[in-house]
């Protein structure tokens, strides 16, 4: 299975693509969409979607994973990663794909095995289940790697659930 992390933002977006199962992780491609703050939200918007949907285009994930918005004490950043959402959560549905959403704290509960962990410790461990050299960079990008993985994870035991437990 391919699945395509998201981080959404409106300046960065961070990307994470990794194939494979629970304990078979291998990456793909990871990155961030970048945008500047001299383009008005529409610009923003559209450029989003275009780098969006070619990821979507040359790489065919069989499920896209997204962070879900938590509170902000900013209402402004939450309205404009709100924007950026509905455009990534769009472009997937228009390809059918499937799109799953994780919270923050699903993520670092699958990744670490502790739901309040900090940055530092979910980035470690996805340098380490995906046996990367270094620490992805920049942080939305190994936030996104870390959601793609989560989903992984969450597949493995939706699969194992649904066929009668372990074997």
């Amino acid at each position: 299975m391919l699945v395509l992390g998201i981080d959404p933002g409106t300046a960065t977006t961070g990307f994470g693509l990794v194939e494979g199962g629970y304990g078979k992780e291998r990456l793909v491609r990871y990155g961030v969409i970048k945008t500047s703050a001299v383009l008005s939200m529409p610009q923003r918007l559209a450029q989003i979607n275009r780098e969006y949907d070619q990821l979507l285009v040359d790489y065919r994930p069989d499920a896209v994973a997204i962070e879900q918005i938590f509170h902000h004490k900013n209402a402004k950043t939450v309205i404009t990663v709100a924007q950026s959402r509905g455009v990534l959560l769009m472009a997937a549905a228009l390809r059918e794909i499937v799109v799953a959403e994780y919270t923050p704290l699903q993520v670092k509960q699958s990744v670490t095995g502790f739901g309040r962990a900090d940055k530092k410790q979910v980035q470690a461990m996805v340098q380490k289940i995906l046996k990367l050299e270094d620490i992805p960079r920049p942080d939305d990008a190994a936030d996104a790697l870390a959601i793609a993985l989560c989903h992984l994870h969450s597949y493995r035991w939706d699969d194992i659930r649904k066929n009668g437990g372990l074997r």
